[in-house]
């Protein structure tokens, strides 16, 4: 027998009363064309608060930041070793780190600037409060040759003082060693060894998938070896650019061992090189005992071991925890020990990365960006001279002729104009450096690639595939050109390659006059070839070996500077949101460890560099816009680059994954 005392009454309207259904068809019409409104608008709520939450989630990291992220000018200890945590790579201008790629979880490589990372060895090697250097080259995943010279120099400028430098990484890379030779120690985890590679490897080359999808490479270029187009017009690299890939490789490597050999005179590192596979087999298939018999490192032991050693040298942060040393981080000593000002002032302008038309931030060279850096030089009345620090690859014609006009305004001021070459100042790079007084570069500086192209695809074969076709109508034979629906026409391939014609003309033009060389053979060594910095200097690109303090030394001898004379850069620095994010997202990896270590960690890492410029060679593909002067092969050898692709190089990478399932 079923109790039915809790139930309500059928007649109850308090409290437990129980609407009953109106089953009428009226009603259930209504609550049918009212139900999708409601729908839509808690949708829009739903955002809404999305939105909101995402903001809020934005103002409360900025607070963070703000409160926490800045390096402290005050250092954490009075005395102790200068720990030069290098996570990330080395650069020559740091990039803004876009605000959305940080919330939405994304890991971008920290960039640490070569200029800070030398001023703290060179400070720290006079300084009584610095007892020793520490290198933590764990989760270091490289930087241009040039840049890794200047630092490794400056590591000597330390021991020169006779002060201990060591270093530790779990496993060593080419450029993580190339630093770890100049020190005093070097130590490797148990775990992990030397595994150097050198300058090399393989590049994608899209020709065949081009064809699969029917997309076809309108391609204009000068210069028999402008192999910037390669990928897009064959399958493999053609002899002219193997040619002139392999000479100047060789020229970086041979550079690289005269580096490591000098810092360490006892390593057997050329036997170690030949078989590095042998030798682990002969050490038991231990590559860091290989790595400590042919003297490559010092000590192998764990990191607890290796922190242990340094607070012998520099003193115990903590009587109970003795493997902790007196760190004093770079970041603290940087903001602590800000460069001298003496003197009169010599400009600095940058140009880094990539050369575009318009505006840029950090790390990418906007035409405009430039030109009104150099201009706003020219404006200052306390500007004795404009040195133009360059370690781009090119891009865009136009931009760099904006930059150069820029550079002829200052020198129409009667401003000495003295360019300096770091890892890479090729093409657009080569362009900017021609209105010089002088150029300096060093050995392993990548130059020269006089030459242009311009690509454009269409897809008049892709629509076919699919039955689409296309048709209309013409008043002119430019008229709708170029059609990258229907096929571009032959008058605009002759008008396209006439135009780079004459920019190939005008590039050649300008060298011979500022290089103050006959025509004749500017054009036999331009023809879009690279050149390392010693040939260059053979050949007559450039003026002179040297470095950026030797380019401001000229510089300020034109200028009739005699006193003392100091560096005032013109750039855009990254933002104080944008540091805020750098130093909370620094914080944040180290927190989680997501970092690669080992050099089998690094290797891996390359996949993700490999994945940008495969965005980049679509970028270039599908970029409309100006003629190009532009060396690709030449990123290689700049450090690589961690900005995030604009989402549509993402969705043009996205879409041809689509067509090939």
């Amino acid at each position: 027998m079923t109790d039915n005392s809790a139930l309500p009454p059928k007649d109850s309207t308090g409290p437990w009363a129980i609407p009953l259904r109106n089953t009428g068809s009226k009603n259930e019409k209504n609550g049918t064309a009212t139900s999708f409104p409601r729908k839509i608008w808690r949708l829009l709520v739903g955002i809404k608060d999305g939105l909101a939450l995402v903001f809020l989630l934005l103002f409360f990291i900025a607070l963070f930041a703000l409160l926490t992220g800045r390096p402290n000018a005050a250092l954490p200890v009075d005395e102790g070793a200068l720990l030069v945590e290098l996570d990330g790579i080395l650069t020559e201008q740091p990039a803004e780190i876009d605000p959305l790629t940080a919330v939405s979880g994304s890991d971008p490589l920290r960039e640490i600037r070569v200029r800070d990372v030398v001023h703290a060895l060179e400070t720290a090697a006079t300084d009584q409060r610095v007892k020793a250097v520490v290198l933590d080259l764990d989760r270091f995943l490289g930087g241009g040759q040039v840049s890794l010279s200047e630092v490794g120099e400056a590591i000597d400028k330390v021991r020169a003082a006779k002060k201990p430098v060591l270093a530790f990484a779990t496993g060593y890379s080419t450029d993580s060693y190339q630093l770890a030779a100049h020190a005093n120690e070097v130590w490797t985890d148990p775990i992990g060894g030397v595994a150097v590679a050198g300058p090399g490897g393989s590049r994608l080359y899209y020709k065949g998938l081009m064809d699969r999808l029917g997309v076809t490479a309108n391609i204009y270029r000068v210069g028999t070896f402008k192999s910037a187009v390669e990928p897009f017009l064959r399958s493999d690299q053609s002899p002219e650019a193997k040619e002139a890939n392999v000479a100047y490789a060789s020229v970086l490597w041979d550079n690289w061992l005269e580096d490591v050999k000098t810092a360490r005179k006892a390593a057997k590192i050329e036997p170690f090189l030949a078989d590095t596979a042998g030798a682990v087999t002969a050490a038991g298939n231990d590559l860091s005992k290989a790595s400590l018999d042919a003297g490559l490192v010092d000590k192998v032991g764990s990191r607890m071991a290796f922190e242990r050693r340094v607070a012998e040298i520099a003193g115990v942060a903590d009587d109970s925890r003795p493997w902790e040393y007196k760190a004093i981080p770079l970041q603290n000593w940087v903001a602590a020990n800000p460069p001298e000002m003496p003197g009169e002032t010599i400009a600095v302008v940058p140009v880094v990365g990539e050369i575009i038309d318009g505006e840029a931030t950090g790390g990418t060279a906007g035409g405009e960006t430039i030109a009104g850096h150099i201009l706003d030089a020219v404006a200052d009345d306390g500007v004795k001279a404009i040195v133009l620090r360059v370690d781009s690859p090119g891009g865009s014609v136009t931009a760099s002729e904006e930059i150069r006009q820029a550079l002829l305004a200052a020198k129409a001021k009667k401003l000495p104009v003295v360019v300096s070459m770091a890892n890479v100042a090729a093409s657009g790079g080569y362009w900017v450096s021609t209105p010089a007084d002088r150029i300096f570069a060093e050995p392993d500086t990548i130059t020269g690639s006089i030459g242009v192209f311009g690509i454009l695809p269409s897809f008049e074969k892709t629509l076919a595939n699919i039955g689409v076709t296309t048709d209309g109508i013409a008043t002119t034979p430019l008229s709708g050109q170029p059609d990258i629906l229907g096929g571009v026409n032959s008058e605009f391939n002759q008008l396209a390659q006439a135009s780079v014609e004459d920019i190939y003309n005008r590039f050649t033009g300008l060298v011979a006059k500022s290089r103050k060389q006959p025509l004749e053979k500017v054009q036999q060594i331009a023809e879009g070839r690279v050149w390392a910095g010693g040939t260059a200097h053979q050949l007559g690109l450039v003026d002179q070996f040297g470095g950026l303090s030797d380019a401001l030394a000229d510089a300020a001898k034109r200028a009739g500077i005699k006193g003392e004379y100091h560096a005032k850069y013109f750039e855009d620095e990254p933002s104080e949101f944008s540091k805020m994010l750098a130093q909370w997202m620094g914080g944040e990896q180290e927190e989680t460890a997501t970092a690669p270590r080992g050099w089998f960690g690094l290797a891996a890492m390359n996949r993700q560099l490999t994945e940008r410029r495969v965005i980049a060679d679509i970028a270039l593909l599908t970029r409309s816009g100006s003629i190009q002067a532009a060396c690709l092969d030449c990123r290689a050898y700049r450090p690589a680059t961690p900005r995030s692709a604009g989402a549509e190089n993402k969705a043009w990478v996205t879409a041809l994954a689509t067509l090939l399932r």
